[in-house]
């Protein structure tokens, strides 16, 4: 899944990518924490090198890139982790991934 295929609009002033960006993080979320997508999964998927680069350089926004550095490293737990703590950390992390495109989509609805 490429961002940048799905997101890119000639208005630079458009809130609706980071709307779109958040409701999409929102379903990679879900797919997580249903055990429906993999941490690893999900980083081959989604949370790949060429999006988060998209996320920086053309969305320019502090929460959308906090959530694809959260994202990034979800894999790693289950290879620095036992399982179990892996598990929950993971658990910890979508949390605060879930929260944060929340914030972004209150943010968005309150600036449009």
């Amino acid at each position: 899944m490429e961002l940048k295929d799905l997101l890119s609009e000639p208005r630079a002033t458009s809130t609706r990518p980071l709307a779109v960006f958040a409701l999409l993080n929102l379903g990679v979320i879900e797919s997580l924490a249903s055990g429906v997508l993999s941490a690893s999964d999900a980083l081959r998927v989604f949370f790949h090198a060429d999006n988060c680069l998209f996320v920086r350089n053309h969305l320019r926004d502090k929460l959308a890139d906090k959530i694809m550095s959260h994202g990034v490293q979800l894999s790693d737990l289950f290879t620095v982790l036992p399982a179990e703590e892996a598990h929950r950390q993971l658990h910890h992390e979508l949390a605060t991934m879930r929260a944060l495109c929340l914030k972004l989509l209150d943010d968005k609805r309150l600036v449009a």
